[in-house]
């Protein structure tokens, strides 16, 4: 079992930059891979980062390559995503998430962090 405690997000201009944050505990953290996802008004949950137990492997959704960055700090128990050059279309509710194995589905994820607002405005 692991909980999941996300803090950062906002309200942020178009070409901004916002540092998301999830604080993990439970079980040892070096036992999951980590995820983000967002959900904008009216539309299905979608994957935006993965890193995996140890930080050696990362996926980025399309949508975000080159400008958001998932890290992690085991040691502190820490997942981020670092989110620049943000577009109003990034707007959403963020998730963070916790799995076993990872991967870019929801339903690979067992353990969900609240959530946090990010809007960008144009």
């Amino acid at each position: 079992q692991v909980q999941l405690v996300q803090s950062g997000g906002g309200l942020v201009q178009a070409g901004g930059s916002l540092r998301l944050s999830c604080a993990a505990s439970g079980r040892p953290f070096s036992d999951y891979a980590m995820g983000w996802f967002r959900q904008a008004p009216g539309k299905e949950r979608e994957f935006v980062a993965a890193i995996n137990w140890n930080g050696a492997t990362l996926y980025y959704a399309d949508s975000v390559k080159g400008r958001f960055t998932i890290s992690r700090d085991n040691a502190k128990k820490m997942a981020y995503l670092q989110m620049n050059s943000l577009k109003p279309e990034d707007t959403a509710v963020y998730y963070c998430a916790a799995a076993g194995y990872g991967g870019q589905r929801s339903s690979d994820y067992n353990y969900w962090g609240q959530g946090t607002q990010v809007t960008v405005a144009s």
